[in-house]
């Protein structure tokens, strides 16, 4: 799950209420239903750091509830707001999400540099997806190379 270090970095999450965040502003079809669809309470998350100086994996987080509706589709004037979207038909969700440790960064040139991970989707040529599922294969390599 990408996130611009301005908007919420790791240590941002680091200092909420109980290192929970809720993932708003998804406004991807794509990217809504992975986390509608296919995220669980539990499953890991890598958080990383996209549009800035170094991008990459800054820390370890996991799925802290299931999908719901974000609250800022319904904010009239708010940037995340949508006015075809409805209370009784929302069109965007979103998943709170816990930290579960603050990682050396991985950057995405290391991860270039990786091999193994020449599958990974947010390494695939015209990814601009905010949130990509992470093979178990590689969430393992990328596990190994934090521990470096």
């Amino acid at each position: 799950m990408k996130s611009e270090p301005g908007d919420v970095s790791i240590d941002d999450l680091a200092a909420m209420p109980n290192q929970t965040v809720d993932w708003y502003g998804v406004r991807n079809y794509q990217a809504r239903n992975f986390m509608r669809d296919q995220m669980n309470i539990g499953d890991g998350v890598l958080f990383y750091h996209s549009n800035c100086e170094v991008p990459g994996v800054a820390g370890i987080a996991e799925v802290a509830s299931r999908a719901y509706p974000d609250r800022l589709q319904f904010i009239k004037g708010h940037k995340y707001y949508d006015e075809k979207s409805t209370q009784e038909t929302p069109r965007w969700v979103n998943v709170d999400v816990k930290l579960i440790r603050k990682t050396r960064l991985l950057s995405l040139k290391e991860m270039r540099e990786t091999p193994e991970l020449a599958s990974l989707r947010i390494l695939q040529r015209g990814n601009r997806l905010s949130i990509t599922p992470v093979d178990p294969r590689d969430w393992e390599i990328i596990l190994d190379l934090l521990k470096k």
